[in-house]
């Protein structure tokens, strides 16, 4: 229930292309969220891929602290807040993650931000869901 495993890891570099492309995006500071609601069959409900601007963090240690407590608070509020909404609905998902934040916060707010994200992204896909049918 609490893992992370490689299957729900985007790594699909045309999808990653379309997601950037034509996906819906949103800002939940300090994340900045890409979603994109998927026909194909996934081997997971959601696909996630998470990234930290080089360019604002220079250190690779800096950017691999952020994005291990972004994975880290994902996995612990992902099957209650994200999975099991969008598997009652039949829907998959594609999902990019990015910290936009200017420095590097403790994992207790990154993890208030996060939850508070993922309701915002199942809110969105909610309505857009409802203006489609």
């Amino acid at each position: 229930m609490y893992t992370f495993k490689k299957e729900e890891r985007l790594c699909n570099k045309k999808l990653l292309e379309k997601l950037f492309r034509s996906g819906s995006s949103f800002l939940c500071y300090p994340f900045r969220v890409s979603w994109m609601p998927v026909e194909a069959m996934l081997p997971a409900t959601v696909q996630v891929v998470f990234g930290v601007s080089k360019k604002r963090y220079r250190r690779a240690v800096d950017r691999n602290l952020i994005k291990r407590r972004m994975r880290e608070t994902y996995r612990l509020h992902k099957e209650k807040l994200l999975y099991l909404p969008l598997q009652q609905q039949n829907q998959q998902l594609v999902l990019s993650i990015n910290y936009i934040g200017k420095e590097i916060t403790d994992f207790k707010f990154m993890d208030k931000k996060m939850v508070k994200l993922l309701l915002q992204t199942c809110e969105q896909v909610n309505a857009s869901h409802v203006k489609v049918v």
